[in-house]
């Protein structure tokens, strides 16, 4: 088995259907499989899956397990040489899979890769990949959006790049990796999971890209339609910096949190509905 595609589904009924006719309708050679994670869905998501995917296998959770969790529970029952993680939220183009697979055998030290997410209007989503959110880097991503109006990366950029993490929204990971760092944190009930993930893979050694090349399409935030989930996200980020920074670290951010929000409040959701 050269992949399995894992993806968590909570209430998107009708996009998970157009993502697994995307997946099932490209021409990929390799032997994959799909995994379906339900969040406890209430809209027929698993009746869909059952009736027109029934090749899909299936994890039913009678309860909403998170983002983490219901990965984890795929990853553990997975049998690919690599593991997709791609949200229900999302359209494959018809070679992007086997691009990424292309790129992953080539870059034999890649632990993780991402590819480009564009928004329905064709350009490229903001936050795919970047550095790890320490305060010197938090500071300068307010200070740019504030004097200069602009996110600190360039995500219509053409050029592979190797960088700190990307996006769980569409993450192909060598499941070599995998078996050598863990799973992904279930403190983390969704968000900065990805960004830790990697975190922990870069240090023992493995490599995270970027490949622009590889396009798919991405309906964003679909997936994550709950309530608390700019709560959830801030959550994370104090998760993360209690479990790989100082205790002086943690205290300056949760000062920084205060302009940070309203920064991010006003100026990213002008482009893209994200916390």
């Amino acid at each position: 088995m050269k992949l399995s595609i894992v993806i968590v589904n909570w209430n998107t009924r009708g996009l998970l259907r157009d993502c697994l006719s995307s997946i099932y309708g490209s021409p990929l050679k390799e032997r994959f499989e799909v995994i379906v994670v339900d969040n406890a869905s209430t809209d027929g998501s698993q009746d869909l899956i059952k009736s027109d995917f029934p090749q899909v296998k299936l994890i039913a959770n009678d309860q909403n397990l998170g983002f983490s969790r219901a990965n984890n529970q795929a990853v553990r029952a997975s049998k690919g040489e690599y593991v997709l993680l791609l949200n229900s939220d999302t359209v494959v183009s018809d070679e992007a899979l086997g691009e990424m697979i292309r790129f992953m055998d080539e870059h034999p030290k890649a632990g993780a890769a991402t590819c480009t997410l564009l928004l329905t209007d064709g350009v490229p989503q903001p936050f795919i990949y970047g550095e790890d959110p320490t305060l010197s880097y938090l500071v300068k991503r307010i200070l740019r959006m504030l004097l200069k109006g602009r996110f600190m990366h360039d995500w219509r950029g053409a050029e592979v790049i190797e960088t700190d993490w990307v996006t769980g929204a569409c993450m192909m990971v060598r499941k070599k990796t995998i078996d050598e760092i863990g799973l992904l944190d279930e403190n983390m009930f969704m968000y900065f999971e990805d960004n830790d993930w990697c975190y922990r893979m870069r240090k023992r050694g493995w490599k995270i890209y970027y490949c622009p090349f590889v396009q798919i399409t991405h309906l964003c935030g679909r997936s994550a339609d709950r309530p608390s989930r700019k709560e959830d996200y801030y959550k994370s980020l104090i998760y993360f910096y209690r479990k790989h920074y100082s205790l002086l670290a943690r205290l300056v951010l949760r000062m920084l949190l205060v302009p940070y929000r309203w920064v991010l409040a006003r100026r990213v959701s002008e482009r893209v509905d994200v916390p």
